[in-house]
């Protein structure tokens, strides 16, 4: 278990982690400082705890943008059985998976 020191809000603070995540936890608290300054520059006289639930606030309406964001992108197109040039592209795309399979695929050994 690695311990990796992160400052958030001006505090300094010990953290445990599994080994070799300590770059990645250091790069979320600086997230997280990145977002207690923001609430420090638009509303001064916060409170520590005030601080840090202004960076979670923040956190997680951006976590609900990239959210929303990512569902508008996942709309299904409808196909109908008179969709001829999808139906051909679909088997055809198909195909040359087909095909980079085969080539990818390992020889047999021989017997």
């Amino acid at each position: 278990m690695a311990e990796v020191t992160v400052t958030v809000g001006g505090r300094q603070y010990a953290l445990n982690c599994r080994d070799g995540e300590e770059s990645h936890l250091a790069l979320l608290a600086g997230i997280v400082d990145a977002k207690t300054h923001t609430a420090r520059q638009v509303t001064p006289g916060l409170t520590e705890v005030r601080q840090l639930l202004f960076a979670a606030l923040f956190l997680a309406d951006e976590i609900n943008d990239l959210k929303r964001e990512a569902a508008g992108r996942q709309v299904r197109l409808p196909l109908q059985d008179t969709d001829d040039a999808a139906a051909k592209s679909i088997e055809a795309l198909a195909e040359r998976l087909e095909s980079l399979a085969e080539r990818l695929a390992p020889a047999p050994a021989a017997p």
